[in-house]
């Protein structure tokens, strides 16, 4: 059930532009807090906001589940969307290049989205 979850979370970033789609399978590690992180980033604040909206309609219409919690939709510099098992990071790209989550959780396994899947 998770993939067909982490499925619809990348096919909603890609259907709004999202950019250096990736999952991060956090199970092997053992120690994060959640199953799998989610990121992407996009350009601006307007494409970062409705890669996030997005995110939530599709997970509600295609898996019927809601956002736990929602963090960063003020400024739309970085939002997090936690659904518990799966954490959505969505990055304006500067953030994103600056922060370089996925480098932290470097032994994960990494699965990179295309619009081309």
């Amino acid at each position: 059930m998770k993939l067909k979850e982490v499925k619809c979370i990348a096919d909603a970033m890609l259907e709004k532009k999202g950019q250096n789609v990736i999952s991060l399978d956090l199970k092997p590690i053992g120690t994060a807090i959640s199953d799998y992180f989610l990121v992407c980033n996009a350009d601006s604040t307007t494409n970062v906001l409705a890669i996030a909206d997005n995110v939530e309609d599709r997970m509600i219409v295609e898996c019927g589940r809601k956002v736990v919690r929602a963090q960063g939709k003020e400024n739309a510099i970085w939002v997090i969307l936690d659904y518990g098992d799966i954490v959505v990071h969505i990055f304006q790209t500067p953030y994103r290049e600056f922060y370089r989550l996925e480098n932290l959780w470097a032994d994960a396994p990494k699965t990179e989205y295309t619009d081309n899947e």
